[in-house]
């Protein structure tokens, strides 16, 4: 049997907004601006390790929300409410509760390592394609790149 209407979310207004419902751009640098000022603040009652690992990312009716990269962190930020909540009251902020929210952190990426030299037999290949090709720009780009292959025997610390 179907139902005579569709089915509607029992979380009503959560979830992605249509470009118009969200204001202007000034409203929402202002709301950042304001959010990124109240976590430097929450987060400043907080003890130094628990500090690099907490990010305060919302409030929302009258909780906190926080992001933190791991259930241990987690635990030791929820021990931390009555500390983060008298410090919300502090600054004027209404809130009743602390809701801690495990997010790990992205990766790290790092750049590939573009200094690899090229290795002796590499070079010999492109020494032997240089050889091949008449045109002497190309020998000599090719000749270029063979010369930055790495030697077969590295330099000796001995002095002669």
């Amino acid at each position: 049997m179907q139902r005579a209407t569709p089915a509607t979310s029992r979380r009503a207004g959560n979830g992605p907004k249509p470009l118009a419902e969200c204001g202007s751009f000034a409203t929402l640098a202002r709301k950042a601006g304001a959010l990124e000022a109240l976590d430097r603040a929450l987060r400043q009652t907080l003890p130094s390790p628990l500090r690099e690992q907490a990010r305060f990312a919302d409030l929302r009716n009258d909780r906190l929300v926080f992001l933190v990269s791991s259930p241990g962190w987690a635990s030791r930020l929820r021990l931390m409410q009555t500390q983060i909540l008298a410090a919300a009251h502090a600054i004027g902020i209404r809130a009743s509760s602390v809701t801690v929210k495990v997010a790990p952190q992205p990766p790290v990426a790092t750049p590939p390592d573009r200094s690899k030299p090229l290795s002796p037999a590499a070079a010999t290949h492109l020494r032997a394609a240089a050889a091949s090709f008449t045109d002497p720009e190309l020998r000599a780009l090719f000749l270029e790149l063979a010369s930055f292959a790495e030697t077969a025997d590295p330099p000796s610390s001995d002095p002669d």
